[in-house]
């Protein structure tokens, strides 16, 4: 009996379960994560904030309306004397004014500041988006690393499922051969024992394993519920280039475009504050109506009149000094335009290195990961070997139980390595602005 024969004894135990619960494959994570995860849904939001502020109602180009109206009413007393010499004393006299009128208020010309404030908006936008972006590309990484840790505890624990039933045939075959007096007591209680850390290990993987996928599911917006399993199958980009990655790296990297937005809205910053020095001319105009009535006063010449119209006219409002503040903030924009270049070009340095690191990483992985392709098919054979001896009592039971280990271990190992160089592509694939355009 051989590792093939044990496996098929694990699946038959575990098969019902397993193929009871749902497969989720990498591109059903993508979907529900990019729809549900609270953290691309914020930037999401953040992005429509950005673009209402770039619409016309925010631009400063339109006009603006004021309505207003008000009435008072007056009671008082008064005394005079007419032209002819007869005084004259009313008392209680009431008079009300009611008055409404329509103001409009438009800048003709602010030093250009509306244009370079609107463009700086429309920069804030695309800015917005990259950081979306960048939040996305964050989200997937995250959550491959997840799903391919709950793949790689998925393998794990097959593999320690399969540790434990050749360790249960180890303790029948130690009791059949004691029964027999074929065996001493040693070896069926070293089989015990080996049985017990085989359980505690078995136990502790399927927890961790619990709780990775409790992890999966908050990056997916709690989307699934307890019994689903993922994807074990996975590939390789193996067709990569790497000059031609650099160049993509160096064209398309998230970061190195938000400096390059900031760059620009640095740009605006320094014409929007040097159009404060500039004069602002403006357009008013104004519909009015009033109205005024005065009831039992003798000396009035008039009870009520009326008045309504338009008028309208331009000003101009040129600050000629405003103790210097203007001035500075020119100045220190123009520094923040400089420090923004300084880190853009520290930045390149940075980006490159990190993508050469990624590269270089990413090959020692999969280099890594063929040797313990190869190692799995040395350990597995020399469990076979060693398995048929111990069958034939040519080996001890320390013996066949170190040939398992080393095969278990290898199997873990090489989970390990698949799971290491595949993360180690997508890195390479996100520095370079990659990660949402190819078929992973």
């Amino acid at each position: 009996m051989n590792i093939k024969i044990y496996s098929v004894y694990a699946l038959f135990f575990f098969g019902l379960i397993v193929n009871a619960q749902q497969v989720l494959t990498t591109d059903e994570a993508i979907k529900l994560a990019l729809e549900h995860n609270y953290g691309i849904k914020i930037a999401n939001n953040t992005v429509k904030v950005a673009e209402n502020n770039t619409g016309v109602l925010n631009s400063g180009y339109l006009p603006t309306l004021t309505g207003n109206a008000g009435a008072s009413i007056d009671v008082q007393d008064t005394e005079g004397q007419r032209v002819e010499g007869d005084p004259v004393a009313t008392n209680g006299v009431e008079t009300r004014r009611y008055n409404a009128s329509l103001d409009l208020n438009y800048t003709l010309f602010d030093g250009l500041g509306r244009l370079y404030n609107y463009k700086r908006l429309k920069e804030e936008y695309q800015l917005s988006e990259l950081e979306a972006r960048e939040t996305i590309e964050k989200t997937m990484l995250q959550l491959f690393s997840i799903y391919y840790s709950v793949a790689q505890l998925s393998e794990n624990t097959d593999a320690l499922e399969e540790t434990l039933v050749i360790s249960k045939d180890r303790l029948a075959r130690a009791s059949y051969q004691f029964d027999f007096g074929q065996s001493t007591k040693l070896s069926v209680l070293n089989a015990e024992v080996d049985i017990n850390n085989d359980s505690i290990n078995l136990i502790n993987a399927k927890q961790q394993l619990r709780n990775t996928k409790r992890d999966l599911n908050v990056v997916l917006g709690n989307q699934m519920g307890d019994g689903f399993n993922v994807d074990t199958d996975l590939s390789f980009l193996l067709a990569l280039n790497k000059n031609k990655l650099l160049e993509k790296t160096k064209a398309n990297n998230v970061s190195l475009l938000q400096v390059d937005r900031n760059i620009n809205i640095s740009q605006y910053d320094i014409k929007t504050n040097k159009a404060q020095l500039l004069p602002t001319i403006g357009l008013i105009g104004s519909y009015g109506w009033n109205e005024s009535s005065t009831d039992n006063n003798p000396l009035a010449f008039t009870i009520q009149s009326t008045t309504s119209g338009f008028s309208g006219g331009l000003n101009l409002s040129w600050n000629l000094f405003d103790g210097g503040g203007t001035l500075t903030r020119v100045k220190n924009s123009k520094i923040v335009l400089e420090n923004q270049k300084l880190q853009k070009e520290q930045l390149n340095i940075d980006v490159e290195r990190n993508f050469n690191n990624a590269w270089d990483d990413y090959q020692n992985k999969l280099v890594v990961f063929e040797v313990q392709e190869d190692n799995i098919k040395t350990a597995l054979n020399n469990f076979n070997r060693t398995h048929e001896k111990f069958k034939l009592g040519q080996v001890t039971s320390i013996e066949f139980r170190q040939a398992q280990l080393n095969l278990l271990n290898a199997e873990l190992s090489r989970n390990q390595a698949k799971y290491n160089a595949k993360l180690a592509e997508l890195t390479v694939l996100q520095l370079s602005g990659e990660i949402l355009n190819v078929a992973l």
